[in-house]
């Protein structure tokens, strides 16, 4: 898209769109930036409203009590000090060889007296780097090189981000880097506006940051489907055999292990791999299983799909195996034929070009950035691990004719415990990444549920695993409770993964809570449903576990409760 396509966005119907505020701190004009964060909003069906501070007034902004930046009060806070302004003041500073140093620490002066007012995720642009003019490759060996400064401030940028839950990084300097530093500045407009980059790198930046906000809100990509021949390797298995395919480290095979690469790196990172081609079986597998440059193993592939059915009907057979949404999916097929039958019976999942030669396709999937996340943990590495015994419970489950049965076979068992160091992060994704058995769809930082776990007088936290004879789940459910009065608990969060719908969690789930509340003398437990456009599954749930609607909200009189019947354990208690 041109700068004008996306200012002419700003003219559009947000209406519908999720509502999503922005503030931009910047040393230099933001004016171009705030224009295409708000335009490429609407792309991705975010309202989002952009506020600025005035040009170059980072300090007075933050540190004027009555600023419109506290009562504004945004969802994110972008920090951008350029580069440029920074090598002047680090050559008027005498080449100081604590600039880095002092750059960090104002840093995190402002992040820190902004978090004194409000409450904000904050979103720090790193800085871009270049050869030396002054000291040219030899910058790397002396701490009075601008080079060295800014590579310093960079990996210290990122220590800093690992151990502060409300800073994140835009990696402008990896941005720059691949689109080369005559196409992101722009000298003449940098002269006349004070705007640093360039109008077409402006839509990368503003593309780039809007991604990092979908990832906070929930609309994060879970699922990569791939296609195989020519899409995986060269050529057509059944017409060209397994010796014949192209793959390795030799011509366009190079092309082919490089999207592997890719691919089983994305896996290792927690996105689920699946496959669809159009292919007899037994021929689509046998490279997994036999040729020797074979990135890709039948163990990295959660659902492999290959038969002669349309591609988008196998689709929705791997989702409805996966339980995610279609826009959580991603399909990569070199065929700009199954590429638009997709798209066209499947509008939700994402369907990237592909160029033509298989040498760029690394490149080009590299510069869309398809699978932004704010997030990763231990569990993430599993994850295709849970989808392929989740694959094995459903073929089980067609052997038994009653649900009962089925379910007692599985020999559940859960642990049950409070937020900890090792589930807090967990926790938190999933707050961000939940979006259908989700009751009120309340996005929280890692601090924020640090801070609920730490307040014992106004907070309870439940966390859920799930196991069983096939496998683990893991964490697969929160809930949280809030100390309304002596009598009452309110649930603040109540989320549950789909992987494990039709299994009696949630029955097991409020079993335990209220428990906990008779433990405690609470008489009551009250709830409500916020709809969204994704969560319309769970509308009547607390209908369906026995709660009666009082208003706006849902209430259980505790003291009345019977247990639900269910077939999962409590590894604590093994009842």
């Amino acid at each position: 898209m041109e700068f004008k396509d996306i200012k002419a966005n700003l003219k559009k119907d947000f209406t519908g769109f999720k509502k999503v505020k922005v503030a931009l701190l910047a040393d230099s004009s933001t004016q171009y930036l705030a224009q295409a964060i708000r335009g490429m909003g609407y792309e991705k069906k975010l309202d989002i409203e952009v506020w600025e501070a005035d040009y170059d007034s980072i300090d007075l902004t933050i540190s004027d009590a009555a600023s419109e930046l506290y009562s504004f009060k945004p969802d994110f806070t972008f920090v951008f000090l350029s580069s440029h302004k920074l090598k002047k003041k680090f050559y008027k500073s005498g080449s100081n060889p604590h600039f880095a140093d002092d750059t960090l620490a104002y840093l995190k002066n402002v992040t820190a007296t902004v978090s004194s007012h409000i409450k904000t995720n904050f979103l720090v642009f790193n800085f871009p780097d270049a050869l030396d003019p002054v000291f040219g490759h030899y910058s790397g060996k002396v701490t009075a090189s601008f080079n060295y400064q800014v590579k310093k401030l960079n990996l210290e940028l990122m220590h800093w981000a690992q151990n502060e839950a409300s800073v994140s990084l835009i990696d402008l300097c990896g941005l720059q880097a691949m689109y080369g530093s005559a196409n992101s500045i722009d000298s003449r407009m940098y002269l006349g506006s004070d705007s640093i980059f360039s109008l077409d790198f402006t839509i990368v930046v503003a593309t780039n940051c809007v991604q990092v906000i979908e990832a906070f809100t929930g609309f994060s990509k879970k699922c990569l489907i791939l296609d195989l021949d020519n899409t995986l390797w060269g050529g057509i298995i059944g017409d060209d055999g397994l010796e014949n395919i192209q793959i390795g480290d030799l011509g366009i095979g190079k092309a082919f292990t490089e999207i592997q690469l890719w691919a089983k790196a994305l896996k290792e990172r927690g996105i689920i791999l699946a496959v669809c081609s159009k292919n007899d079986e037994a021929n689509a597998k046998e490279p997994f299983e036999k040729h020797p440059d074979m990135v890709l193993r039948p163990d990295d592939i959660a659902v492999f799909v290959a038969n002669w059915s349309n591609k988008h009907d196998n689709i929705k057979y791997i989702q409805s195996v996966l339980n995610i949404g279609f826009d959580s999916m991603v399909f990569l097929d070199d065929n700009a034929f199954e590429r638009n039958m997709v798209r066209t019976y499947l509008p939700e999942v994402t369907v990237p070009e592909l160029p033509d030669d298989p040498a760029d396709y690394v490149a080009n999937l590299n510069s869309l950035n398809l699978f932004e996340t704010n997030a990763y943990t231990e569990e993430d590495k599993e994850r295709t691990q849970l989808y392929k015994a989740e694959a094995l419970r459903n073929t089980a489950s067609l052997t038994y004719t009653s649900e009962a049965d089925f379910l007692k076979s599985l020999d559940m068992v859960s642990e049950v415990k409070e937020f900890d160091a090792f589930t807090i992060p967990r926790v938190s994704q999933l707050t961000q990444r939940s979006n259908q058995f989700n009751l009120r769809t309340k996005r929280y930082t890692e601090q924020d549920i640090k801070h609920m776990a730490e307040d014992h007088k106004k907070h309870h936290t439940f966390s859920f695993t799930l196991s069983d004879k096939y496998g683990a789940h893991g964490l697969i459910g929160v809930i949280i409770l809030e100390k309304k009065d002596a009598h009452t608990l309110f649930i603040d969060t109540w989320i549950m993964s789909c992987r494990v719908l039709k299994r009696g969690m949630e029955q097991f789930m409020l079993n335990e809570i209220t428990q906990y509340a008779k433990k405690h003398k609470f008489e009551k437990l009250t709830g409500e449903y916020l709809e969204t456009k994704k969560n319309g599954m769970v509308k009547d749930h607390y209908k369906n576990m026995g709660f009666t609607e009082k208003g706006e909200q849902w209430q259980l009189d505790v003291t009345a409760y019977k247990p639900a019947a269910c077939f999962i354990k409590n590894s604590n208690t093994h009842e």
